[in-house]
C-alpha cells in the first residue's frame, strides 16, 4: 500500500528543532542556514495542516500537536539509523562491535583483546561497555559477552567460564590490621559491596551469618557499587574487603596487587557466556572471535591452575573450609 509521507529532508529538520528547542542550533548541526531550517518546518505545517512550534523571539517552543509528533519522527528515525547501520555493518565484515559489562572489559578482557588484534590486524574492533545490558540488534552489536544463567531471550548463548567468589583485600590493609586470620575476623573489617551483593549469602554459607542482617549486629557494611570493577578499585586501595569473583580479580592476585586471606570459597550460581543474535555465529569475523576467546580462556585457567588460583595469603586458616575446585 502507498504511504503518503512528508520529506525526509523535512522531518530530519523538524526532529533537531524539536530536539535543540532552536531552528538555529538546529541549522547549526545540520550545516544549513536557519532561513532553510524554518522553511521546511513550515512546509512541513503546511502539509500537516497544523502549527508544531511556537516562535518566541530567541526560541521555540512545540506545540501539544508537536510533541506528540516529535516524539513519533524521533522514534521512526531512530529505526532508520538503525536499519541503515545495519545494512552497512553486514557489507562490512572488517569490524567487530562487542559488549560486555566495563569490570569484564578492564580486569580480564582488554589486556587480552591486543593479542587478537595482532592475529586480525584488518579487523576494526569495536568494545562497548555498559552494566545495562546492550540491545543488539538496535546498537549492530555482533557479540557479547553477559554474566548470568545464560537465559537471553531471543538470542544464542554459549557457556564460556565459571567462577567463584572469595575475599580479597589489599595487603596494606593486612599490614596496619585489625588481624584478618579467621573468617569471624570480618565482622572487624569494612565489606565493600555491589548492588546485588552476594556478600550474605556467602557469609550463611559459610556459617558465620545466621538470621541477622549486614546492616546490623557488628559487621561493618561499606559503600555500595554499581560497577564490580571500581569496588575492585577501592578494594586495591585499601579501603575494605571485597568479595572477588575470580575472573576479575585473578590477575591482581598474580600480580600480588591483591591478597586472599582465606581459602575458603564460593561457586558463583551464574557464569560467564558469549551470546549473540542467531546467524551471527556463520559470520567470518564471529568465527574469528570466538576461537580466540575459547584459546584465552584456556591459557587463562592453566595460568590459574599452575599458581593455585593465584597464590594466598600466609595468613590462611587452617580451621576455614578448604577451597572447592572450579567446575
Amino acid at each position: 500500500m502507498a504511504r503518503t509521507l512528508p520529506p525526509l529532508g523535512a522531518l530530519h529538520c523538524f526532529e533537531m528543532a524539536a530536539h535543540h528547542g532552536s531552528f538555529a542550533r538546529a541549522a547549526k548541526a545540520l550545516t544549513l542556514t536557519p532561513a532553510a531550517v524554518s522553511q521546511q518546518i513550515r512546509q512541513l505545517e503546511s502539509r500537516l495542516g497544523t502549527t508544531l512550534f511556537l516562535r518566541h523571539p530567541r526560541s521555540v517552543e512545540l506545540t501539544p500537536a508537536g510533541r506528540e509528533y516529535a516524539t513519533a519522527i524521533g522514534l521512526a528515525l531512530d529505526q532508520i539509523a538503525v536499519a541503515t547501520e545495519r545494512v552497512v555493518g553486514h557489507h562490512a565484515p572488517h569490524r567487530l562491535t562487542i559488549a560486555t559489562t566495563p569490570a569484564f572489559a578492564a580486569k580480564w578482557l582488554v589486556s587480552r583483546l591486543i593479542d587478537f588484534q595482532g592475529r586480525y590486524p584488518d579487523l576494526e574492533v569495536r568494545l562497548v561497555t555498559s552494566n545495562s545490558l546492550a540491545d543488539m540488534a538496535r546498537q549492530d552489536i555482533d557479540v557479547a559477552i553477559r554474566y548470568g544463567q545464560g537465559r537471553w531471550p531471543g538470542l544464542e548463548a554459549t557457556p564460556l567460564m565459571h567462577t567463584d567468589l572469595f575475599p580479597v583485600c589489599s595487603p596494606a590493609l593486612l599490614d596496619r590490621g585489625p588481624s584478618l586470620i579467621r573468617l569471624p575476623d570480618l565482622r572487624e573489617h569494612v565489606l565493600l559491596r555491589l548492588m546485588h551483593d552476594e556478600w550474605p549469602t556467602w557469609l550463611r554459607h559459610m556459617g558465620i551469618l545466621e538470621g541477622e542482617e549486614l546492616e546490623t549486629g557488628e559487621w561493618r557494611p561499606g559503600p555500595r557499587y554499581a560497577d564490580a570493577g571500581l569496588m575492585i578499585q577501592a578494594a586495591l586501595a585499601g579501603q575494605g574487603v571485597a568479595l572477588g569473583q575470580r575472573v576479575l580479580v585473578a590477575d591482581d592476585l598474580a600480580a600480588k596487587r591483591l591478597v586472599r586471606p582465606f581459602e575458603a570459597t564460593l561457586p558463583s550460581a551464574q557464569s560467564y557466556w558469549l551470546v549473540m543474535q542467531p546467524g551471527n555465529a556463520g559470520l567470518p569475523k564471529v568465527r574469528a572471535f570466538q576461537a580466540w576467546l575459547d584459546e584465552a580462556v584456556s591459557t587463562w585457567r592453566l595460568s590459574i591452575t599452575a599458581d593455585g588460583g593465584a597464590a594466598q595469603n600466609a595468613q590462611s586458616s587452617s580451621s576455614v573450609r578448604s577451597e572447592r575446585p572450579m567446575t
